[in-house]
């Protein structure tokens, strides 16, 4: 009887964006070209670094990230795709994924990507207001976001679109009008987050400054719910606390990290988590894109060192990913003496938590306290 080989997802970073936009902390940036063979190359090398580390893999999905992926060439999303397929093997229902911007000229690259193996797009749409999308720094219009849904819905097998709401000055009512424009606009999976202030970006900087203002606690809760109740309504309830999908359409990539499964991450500054040699590895390579370009070409990859995560490392960090799921985190090879059992028992009964023999399971109340609720439970 054959051993099975171990499912993996791959992430790669693609760090390279048109203008950075105010509210991004991501790891991206400006550039006023980019040499795509050179960068290709790249990302072939470090790939084959890593599968010589990991041996036998089956890739379950792969999802180009950045930055902004719909830069690349098509071309070199093919040949990363197909390295993939050498060194690891794709499973015959591997979910391929690019983000991708909506501006005329990313989305006129769509058939070119698809031809390349994505079989899915995740585009960054964000409001349906162009005054909004003006100040969230996005480079195009309310109608290329609705055209570029429309192109993705007839080349690709699944899509999705990201929004974000709390935008400044937003009121329930206006949210809740835009909203339901965005469900007409819908397949079967939506990406909704709340604007968060995060340091180093230009809107923390503004935040600070008394010159943005951003809804109260009262109202972001109030778009909260809407956004909750009019996608569960639309049969897209939220499997996760900002992804929204049809039962079954679920992102297979992020349920790979939220399950606390093995990745592996490729390109400036991606993360992995990798079982080698039994032990649970944290994996990052370095996030300034030349300095990595050039550790790449000395020595094969552009990683920092390995660093090996200790037992309650990896309670504490599958514990934190879990309860992002409506399906809770399986109680199954969780130390229970490093969870307070009292106080999850009080959370309980405030209708903050269900518990089973099988899973702990964040309900509605408390997925909006999700940081209160980790630090509540753990010892």
């Amino acid at each position: 009887m054959t051993t099975p080989i171990t499912p993996m997802a791959l992430y790669v970073h693609w760090p390279f964006c048109k203008a950075k936009c105010p509210y991004c902390d991501f790891n991206s940036h400006v550039r006023e070209g980019v040499n795509d063979a050179q960068w290709k190359e790249a990302l072939l090398a470090e790939m084959r670094h890593v599968a010589a580390l990991t041996g036998p893999r089956l890739i379950t999905s792969v999802f180009f990230g950045g930055g902004t992926p719909s830069l690349m060439a098509a071309d070199t999303v093919g040949a990363v795709l197909n390295e993939a397929e050498r060194q690891w093997g794709l499973d015959e229902r591997c979910e391929i994924t690019l983000e991708a911007n909506p501006t005329s000229v990313e989305a006129g690259k769509f058939r070119d990507f698809r031809a390349a193996g994505i079989n899915r797009v995740s585009i960054g749409v964000q409001s349906l207001r162009g005054t909004d999308l003006k100040a969230l720094g996005r480079m195009h219009s309310v109608g290329e976001a609705k055209e570029a849904v429309k192109l993705a819905e007839r080349i690709f097998d699944r899509y999705s679109f990201d929004l974000i709401y709390a935008r400044s000055g937003q009121t329930s009512e206006a949210w809740a009008e835009e909203l339901a424009e965005a469900i007409l606009m819908a397949g079967d999976h939506m990406s909704v987050y709340q604007l968060t202030i995060e340091p180093g970006t230009q809107f923390h900087t503004l935040y600070h400054s008394k010159r943005l203002q951003i809804p109260d606690e009262d109202t972001s809760t109030s778009l909260y719910e809407i956004t909750q109740s009019m996608l569960n309504d639309a049969g897209m309830p939220a499997y996760e606390v900002s992804n929204h999908a049809r039962p079954g359409q679920e992102s297979r990539h992020n349920l790979t990290y939220w399950r606390y499964g093995e990745y592996a991450g490729i390109g400036p500054g991606a993360h992995g988590r990798l079982v080698l040699n039994g032990q649970v590895q944290a994996t990052r390579t370095h996030r300034a894109p030349e300095e990595w370009l050039a550790r790449v070409e000395r020595d094969g990859h552009g990683y920092h060192s390995f660093e090996a995560i200790d037992v309650r490392a990896q309670f504490d960090e599958r514990l934190m990913m879990g309860l992002r799921l409506r399906e809770g985190v399986a109680m199954e090879g969780l130390n229970p003496d490093w969870l307070n059992l009292d106080k999850i028992a009080m959370l309980k009964a405030e209708g903050l938590l269900e518990k089973s023999d099988s899973r702990l399971t964040p309900t509605h109340a408390g997925r909006m306290v999700l940081t209160s609720l980790n630090g509540a439970i753990l010892i």
